[in-house]
This record gives C-alpha cells, structure tokens and sequence, in this order.
C-alpha cells in the first residue's frame, strides 16, 4: 500500500533544522515570554513619536527590535505546527504567537499616525540631523505616501487589534484542509492502494491509466463537496473582510488597497489580464497539442496535468535534484552557487511529505535565522523544480538581510516571485542544455511549459476570479457556493476552450489556499513574466547582468518594487515583459510540436 508515513519515520536529515532557532520549546517559552514584556516599552513614546530626530530613532529602532524578536517566536512556531497540522500543542503556540504579533502591532499603531501629522520638510531636516535616522528615509516616505489611508492612532489600534480575528478564515481554511479533510484510498492500475492528498493530486493526475486519473479527480472533487459550505464560507468572510478593512482606510476597492501598499499602480494588474486574455490562443494551443499526444478525442479535465510525454515523469531523488539545481544556478555567480549549494547541506530544507504535514511548499525564516524549506517532495521532475524555485526565495531573503537593516528585509511578494522564478528559467537552460537522454528532455521541456500554463495563466485566471468575487462584494451581490461555481466554471471555460468542462472543477477554487491573501497571485503571473527577460539578460549577457541581478536581490524593500525591477533591467508598467514571457512560451510549444 501506497501511504503517508508519520513524522518519526522520515530520516533527520531530511527534516529542517528548527532547532537552531530554539533549541527547545522552552527556550521558545523564555523568548516569548521576554519579547512580550517589552512591547509596553513603546507606550512611553505616545504623543512624542516626532519632538525631535534622536526621539524618531529611538521609537523606530525600539519598535523594529521588538517585531524581530515577535517574528522569530511567530516563525518557529507556525513552523513546528506545519510538520504535523494535527498537533494541537503546536498550534496552540501559532495561535499564541499570532496574538502577540497582534498586540505588539497594536502598540506601535501609534507610531505612523504621529510620523504623518508633520510635513516631508520637516522630517527631512529631522533626518539630515541626526545620524542613523537616514537608514529610514525610504520607510518615512512610504509611511507619507499612506497619509490619505491612515486613519487615526485610536482606529489604527483597532484595526491592528482586529487584524488577528478578520484574518482568521485563512487559518480555518487551513485547518479544514490539512488537518480535518481525508481523501479517500483508491486502487491503482497495479492494484495497490493508495491514499490521495492535497500534496500527491497532482502527481497522481500524472499517472498514465486515464481511467486511473480519472478515478483520481472525481474522488477527489466529491470529497471537496462534503465541505461545500463550510469553505464557501469561510472564503464569504475572507473577502467581505478584505472589503470592510479598505472601506475603513478609505479606498473605493479591495484591489485598490491590496495594491497600494506594495505601490503597484492597478494598470500593471489590467496589463496582465488583458495581455493573458489577447493571447489565449497559444493556451488553446497547448491544450490541443496535449489532446494530440495523449491520442484522445476529448482533452478532459483529468487530462490536464498529463505531461505530453511518451511515460510518466523519469524518478528524480532529493539528491539528484540538489545537484542538478547547484550546476543550474552557476550563472548567477559563485557566490551565488556556493550558498545553494551549503544550504541544501545545511538542514535547510523539510523534505518529505509526511501525515498531517502543511501541503505544498514554501520558503521561510526571519532576519536572523537561516532560511527554511517546507517541500512535499515526491521524486518527480516537478519536485525538483519546486525545490529550485523555494530556493530562489531563500536566497533573496538571505541576501536581503545581509545587506539591509531590518526595515527593509520584508521585501513585497511583487518582486519575490522573480527570485523564484528565475531559478526555474536558469533550470530549464541548464537541463536543456547538457541532459542527452531524449525522453528526460521531453519531461523538461513538457515540465517548463507546465509551469508557463500554471504560473502566467492559471495564476492570471485565478487573478480575475479573486476581482470579479471581491466585485460581488462591492457591489452587494450574494457570494454563495453556487456563484463561486458559476464565476470560476465561466473563467475555466473560457481560459480552456478546447476541453471539456465539467462540473466537478467548478469547485477548483475550493482548493486554493492563495485566494485568502487577497489579490496576492497575480503577482506569479508578472513574476515569471519579469523572470523570464532577467533570465534571458543573464544568459546572454553573462556576469555584468548577473551582478545586477544579486543587487536587485540585495535591495530588498529599500525601493518600490517596480523601481528595483526597472534597475535590474525590466519595466513591468509596460505589457511587453508579459507579452514576451508568451512569446517565449509559444516558442517552447513549438520544440515540442516538433518532438510530438
């Protein structure tokens, strides 16, 4: 039988090293316990914030101490409960972790208020004055920019107090979905069972009995139905919660205020849907391709993940993957390739899927821990471009709190989902570029263009459904069960013509956990798109375009993000980075209509 193995049978080594964040629990109880009785320090500065340039210092460096200390204990904590979902203890610590993260962004709510009531002029007389207050500059200027949508130091506290119950949903999602939720055990072609989960969908959907896949997804989709309105509600919340929080900052829109704290002008969000809708053709094309390969009349929806390859995906082990990914990251600089290559050594990463683990991946730490890895990896060529991609995430952020102080280590997801995804570009080059075998080379290429279809379409349909939901919203419309069916049914018919649609994906959205990060996956779209041209510089032009690159990751936060874009060579205002990105997609489609 083909089963989930608990946590004690994976191997230490392939657990992440949460131990050199704290070496116990109790040593996590101490950190909590001291960090939570500095946060009243700060009430001392109330009324005071800007009465002269040292006071401004003190407050911003107290408070920054403070919330580096708070996301060390939130870290670790989020970070054990995400090994088993089902340990109560540790969720217990999320939640008291979470709390204090509330209280201690309550204490300093005063702080911004106080910054805006005195003018640009004045704080940067404040500024030349003072020595050390110049490492904030750029922050000062973002918190002015926020003046129109601050509200007062009373509401502010409100709000921040709030912030832990209004954004709640998601971890009730969370909960439902790794936690509570159980997929059902079916019988493969060879007759073992083997137990479904949220991790192994998609690579069982890869599988290459069709009436295995199909088994696979209707099952799969059912037992989403027994939680119809449970997550149908808990997404409900989820958006009206987003909607009430920027009526109460005083936008007219949800989007207006997700996009506005990262600086992101709403034309680069209608640049990515108009440009991924004008080109829905060549997506058209990739399905019809794949119906031709697969050799079936009807490309259905258990089709989609089938890669147009003559036998299911080549084994790729953890360690094969680690080394395939130090020798694609080689143009980016020795530097560059010699961190990958020590963190992957380094306990880094958490490998293995195992029962209750947090499904998917994700790239963590703080600005004082090494970079952790959470990876359900299942021996796959997708697996191993998961593990390049998180690596791209751990290397920004490790590089970002080398060089920036801490206010500026927390750098906007617009510009992180590069990172990432230039890891995955350089990887494709490199397997493309020295792999003999015919077949591993059809796996790459089918693997890339997976990534293409699911990063810049399926992330930029996910991105329409998300406006047209928070729309409902803002227009008072019911948002039910029935109607997210309807909304994201049209989009998935629309973005895949050439199939047949179903009733069952309808439901799709149900198993998005994105979607409670309110207008958070467009940025995978316009990532890969800016990805793509940096890749491109990088290999064509060698280091002078490498060295910029390494900046641009070194920058973190300390400009907008698409300042730090524009520098290191890529200007997302424009339709051409995405436009290009599809271009370089349809010329992938047609190697592989050659191979087919």
């Amino acid at each position: 039988m083909s089963s989930v193995p608990e946590r004690s049978e994976i191997d230490t080594e392939y657990k992440w090293d949460l131990e050199s964040v704290y070496a116990t629990d109790e040593e996590w109880e101490e950190a909590y316990e001291a960090v939570a009785e500095r946060v009243d320090d700060l009430s001392a500065y109330e009324g005071r914030v800007t009465e002269d340039g040292e006071t401004l210092l003190e407050v911003l460096e107290l408070r920054d101490s403070i919330m580096r200390e708070v996301s060390n204990v939130a870290a670790y904590a989020r970070m054990r409960r995400d090994e088993d979902t089902r340990d109560q203890e540790y969720q217990a610590l999320t939640a008291r972790a979470q709390s204090l993260h509330s209280d201690a962004a309550s204490a300093a709510s005063f702080i911004e208020p106080e910054i805006q009531e005195r003018t640009r002029e004045e704080l940067d007389e404040m500024v030349a004055a003072t020595e050390g207050l110049e490492r904030y500059e750029h922050y000062l200027d973002d918190v002015l920019r926020m003046k129109e949508h601050t509200r007062s130091a009373e509401v502010e506290e409100l709000l921040a107090e709030l912030g832990e119950v209004t954004h709640g949903t998601g971890e009730v999602y969370n909960m439902l979905t790794n936690a509570d939720m159980e997929f059902p055990t079916v019988e493969d072609p060879d007759g073992d069972a083997v137990e479904i989960s949220l991790s192994n969908f998609t690579t069982l959907q890869k599988r290459q009995d069709r009436e295995f896949r199909q088994e696979v997804y209707e099952q799969f989709y059912d037992e989403w139905e027994t939680v119809r309105n449970a997550v149908g509600t808990a997404y409900k919340n989820s958006v009206k919660a987003d909607v009430k929080e920027a009526r109460a900052r005083g936008y007219d829109t949800a989007r207006e205020a997700a996009l506005d704290g990262p600086n992101i002008p709403a034309d680069v969000y209608d640049n990515l849907v108009d440009t991924a809708r004008e080109n829905l053709d060549t997506l058209h094309r990739h399905a019809d391709l794949k119906r031709e390969a697969l050799g079936v009349d009807e490309l259905r929806m258990w089709d989609l993940y089938m890669p147009m390859t003559e036998s299911e995906s080549p084994e790729v082990t953890y360690e094969e993957a680690k080394d395939y990914v130090v020798e694609a990251v080689a143009a980016l600089g020795e530097d560059y390739q010699s961190r990958v290559a020590e963190g992957l050594e380094s306990r880094w990463v958490d490998v293995y899927e195992n029962r209750g683990k947090q499904a998917g991946a994700y790239s963590s730490g703080t600005y004082d821990t090494q970079p952790f890895i959470l990876m359900n990896y299942q021996d796959d060529i997708a697996s191993m471009y998961t593990l390049a991609h998180e690596l791209g995430h751990s290397l920004h952020s490790q590089y970002t709190s080398e060089t920036q102080p801490y206010v500026y280590s927390d750098y906007e997801i617009f510009v992180a989902e590069v990172a990432s995804t230039v890891n995955e570009a350089l990887l494709t080059h490199h397997l493309l570029d020295t792999v003999e075998d015919p077949e591993f080379r059809r796996h790459v290429l089918n693997e890339y263009l997976e990534r293409f279809r699911s990063t810049l379409y399926r992330q930029t349909m996910f991105a329409d459904f998300e406006h047209r939901v928070h729309q409902l919203e803002e227009n008072d419309e019911a948002i039910t069960p029935d109607r997210l069916d309807q909304v994201y049914g049209d989009l998935k018919a629309e973005f895949y013509e050439p199939a047949v649609v179903d009733d069952r994906i309808a439901r799709e959205w149900m198993r998005i956990p994105h979607f409670y990060r309110a207008y958070y996956v467009f940025q995978y779209s316009t990532g890969i798109s800016a990805a793509v041209a940096l890749a491109q510089g990088i290999l064509e032009e060698g280091e002078p375009a490498a060295e910029r690159y390494i900046e641009f990751l070194q920058r973190g936060s300390r400009e907008y993000p698409l300042e730090l874009l524009r520098h290191a060579g890529v200007d997302m205002r424009s339709p051409e980075p995405v436009q290009r990105a599809l271009d370089e997609y349809d010329e992938h489609l047609d190697e592989m209509a050659d191979l087919i």
